[in-house]
């Protein structure tokens, strides 16, 4: 029995280990609030606990469609974040609990799993009723479909006040409220966020896009453009018509000229 509770606990002392190396190689911060909108606990491949959402039967709708996709730029472990949301038809949002001065970044996790165009999936972020945080976010417009999108929001917190892009609002209740503001193109959404102590060097990035191959219709326009500059036109050159000599347009005029002036003398020594 004793022998079991050991093993036990140094399997424990193990795993705790490994999630300290792995906060420590990413740099990540002092994580002080993360929620998985739409969904349940879990714990990502960073070892964040992201809680279950804390508006289950609250606010709006939970949805968990997105499972049918593989989501693309993370990890399998983590794609459960992007694949559940909550969305509404009104402005909804949460409330934060911040209570130490210090600087901040809030990371809001999006994928679209719905949409398959731009521009039907419009709208906006407000942080603390008066920062608009992300203006007209377009998730498709942005990554397309099934593919894992965050924002980075760096904020400070200073003697009771948010401070944003050098702006400031009162922070009411030792709270932040962050708000997905209804627009006019559907119901703003939200997949997952995670508030952490830090700056953005500490916080582990998405990977960058893959680069876009270049279209057959693009390389064909691009070989036409080089092979009309490197064309060289067949047969003769057409003359220029203001490059002919007005000399030989000229010498009849002057032979006639010539002509005339001596029989003009004969006439007059009549």
């Amino acid at each position: 029995m004793f022998g079991n509770m050991k093993c036990c606990s140094l399997i424990l002392v193990f795993f705790f280990n490994v999630i300290l190396c792995i906060s420590q190689v990413f740099g990540i911060g002092e994580v002080i609030y993360a929620i998985n909108a739409g969904g349940e606990a879990h714990v990502d491949s960073l070892g964040v606990r992201y809680e279950r959402d804390p508006l289950q039967g609250k606010v709006g709708t939970a949805s968990d469609y997105g499972k049918q996709l593989l989501i693309g730029r993370v990890p399998a472990h983590d794609q459960v974040l992007y694949q559940t949301e909550r969305y509404h038809h009104s402005t909804f949002g949460y409330d934060i609990p911040v209570h130490e001065d210090g600087d901040y970044v809030m990371i809001l996790k999006f994928c679209e799993v719905y949409f398959s165009a731009p521009n039907m999936k419009v709208f906006d972020v407000v942080l603390n009723g008066d920062h608009t945080i992300v203006p007209d976010l377009d998730i498709y417009d942005r990554v397309g479909k099934g593919i894992a999108h965050d924002e980075y929001i760096p904020f400070s917190v200073i003697n009771g006040k948010l401070y944003y892009n050098e702006e400031e609002s009162d922070i009411r209740g030792g709270k932040i409220r962050v708000e997905f503001i209804k627009g006019y193109r559907d119901n703003p959404k939200i997949n997952a966020i995670c508030v952490m102590k830090g700056s953005l060097e500490d916080v582990p990035k998405l990977p960058p896009l893959p680069a876009e191959p270049e279209t057959d219709d693009y390389r064909e326009e691009v070989d036409d453009k080089k092979s009309a500059k490197n064309r060289r036109p067949s047969g003769p050159r057409t003359p220029d018509p203001y490059s002919v000599d007005d000399t030989s347009i000229m010498l009849p005029v002057f032979v006639a000229i010539g002509a005339f002036i001596p029989l003009l003398f004969c006439l007059c020594k009549l």
